[in-house]
């Protein structure tokens, strides 16, 4: 046990020491888009807008909070690791070390866990002082936290199937983007008919933001789709291994 969180600490510190001297420009850049869609949906398409019993700008936020943990935990941990693999060279000599797969895997995954928790709850904490309505607890940094995870496990299982950034940049278009709007993050899925609404259920997103929407508008907590959030997060990781074990073949 012991040797594999050491395992998993070295291949972590090494994605770690590149944040410590880019942490200020890590974290403005990742909250741009999530400011300009607070400013356009929860201001201005939003304004006077009610839904499911509360205003839409405390509706919104969870979701714009879900969608920071999900681009910056993908993007940091995707990155980082395409950025080893075809610049620097350097993920090649990492597998052929007596690292465990189970431990590249975790340590890739935490710097991208990093990134997004750190610029997601900031994004809480500016819509905490937009709207105090919203309830702040520990329930909520641990949804958060899974769910910086999942994606950052969904972004290190991106980085090592897709072998170019031009084809990293279609996946983004024709995955993540659509993702962004239809997970529920802007309205809300009781709007639909169940089978779009079953079809959305198949978004690790749409399980974030109801589950982090429940915890801070403070309604019934939906445990299935924490279930379903961690499910995702077992599935990305056995994706992970099994792509590293081809790999090392």
């Amino acid at each position: 046990m012991l040797r594999a969180l050491n395992d998993i600490y070295s291949v972590f510190w090494v994605d770690l020491r590149n944040l410590r001297h880019h942490w200020r420009t890590t974290i403005a850049t990742s909250l741009v888009q999530p400011l300009l869609y607070l400013v356009a949906f929860g201001y201005g398409l939003g304004g006077g807008i009610s839904l499911d019993g509360v205003g839409y700008l405390a509706f919104v936020i969870p979701g714009i909070v879900a969608l920071t943990a999900l681009s910056t935990s993908f993007n940091g941990a995707a990155s980082k690791l395409q950025v080893d693999r075809f610049f620097y060279k350097s993920f090649d000599e990492l597998l052929m070390s007596p690292v465990s797969l189970y431990s590249i895997v975790i340590g890739k995954a935490l710097i991208g866990v990093v990134r997004g928790f750190i610029s997601s709850f900031t994004m809480l904490l500016v819509g905490f002082a937009l709207s105090p309505k919203l309830i702040v607890s520990p329930l909520l940094v641990l949804v958060l936290l899974v769910s910086c995870f999942v994606f950052a496990l969904f972004g290190v299982l991106a980085a090592l199937v897709i072998n170019s950034h031009q084809s990293m940049s279609t996946f983004s278009n024709l995955v993540l983007l659509p993702m962004t709007f239809l997970s529920g993050t802007f309205f809300s899925l009781n709007q639909l008919p169940d089978i779009a609404k079953a079809l959305l259920y198949l978004l690790p997103l749409t399980h974030s933001s109801s589950t982090l929407r429940a915890v801070a508008l403070d309604t019934q907590f939906p445990w299935l789709s924490f279930v379903a959030l961690i499910g995702f997060g077992i599935a990305f990781f056995a994706g992970c291994v099994l792509a590293l074990k081809r790999a090392s073949v």
